[in-house]
């Protein structure tokens, strides 16, 4: 069984190793790069909810709503992160951003697998427990305390209290995703990524 628990993990190193240099780069370079990136993973994300909705399971909402409230809540994340990257204080807005949703992710990764323990909400996703939450959102209060002590020391609660919600956004972004397989029954928004599914399940926290 433990070695079952962590099955997936060397893929995820892998893929994550080839991917993250290329999204550094184009967010340090900002302007054509970024937008670039960010129209790659949109256009992306687009494709896999459309090819999820094609499924179409018996529900009472008409189909097309479907794909439009999924497509509507992707083109909104994609508009943030271009909109936030155009800042005077961008670069560091958007590190910010996705640093804390990387360690919530971590976090949640790790203390699922070693802890165990009661579920967050079955339901929708039977893998994620109540202490992979905590794990997540402990580690990335932390992270982003150290993060932004690090860059523009000062008082530690705004950190905090960034850290905590974005933490809980991305955790919420998460079930969302998870819901939305369930209900188009598919296990990953598609297979693009080795060992993480598809950009879907990886930028699942982000566009929250």
């Amino acid at each position: 069984a433990g070695g079952d628990r962590w099955s997936d993990l060397r893929l995820r190193v892998l893929s994550a190793a080839m991917l993250l240099p290329v999204a550094l780069y184009c967010l340090y370079a900002g302007g054509i790069a970024w937008n670039i990136l960010v129209l790659a993973a949109t256009l992306g994300l687009l494709w896999e909810w459309w090819r999820m909705w094609r499924l179409r399971p018996g529900s009472h909402m008409p189909e097309v709503v479907k794909l439009l409230l999924g497509w509507a809540y992707i083109l909104a994340g994609a508009t943030a992160l271009h909109w936030l990257r155009t800042d005077e204080a961008g670069l560091l807005n958007v590190l910010f951003v996705l640093v804390i949703v990387w360690a919530s992710d971590i976090g949640a990764y790790l203390a699922g697998r070693m802890i165990g323990g009661p579920k967050l909400a079955p339901a929708i996703s039977p893998g994620k427990t109540w202490s992979g939450a905590i794990g997540g959102l402990a580690i990335a209060v932390l992270v982003g305390l150290a993060v932004s002590q690090a860059v523009h020391p000062g008082p530690p609660l705004h950190a905090v209290v960034l850290g905590a919600v974005l933490s809980i956004a991305s955790q919420i972004g998460d079930l969302i995703e998870s819901a939305a397989k369930r209900h188009f029954g598919v296990k990953d928004s598609s297979r693009i990524i080795p060992g993480h599914g598809g950009l879907f399940d990886r930028l699942d926290g982000v566009l929250a």
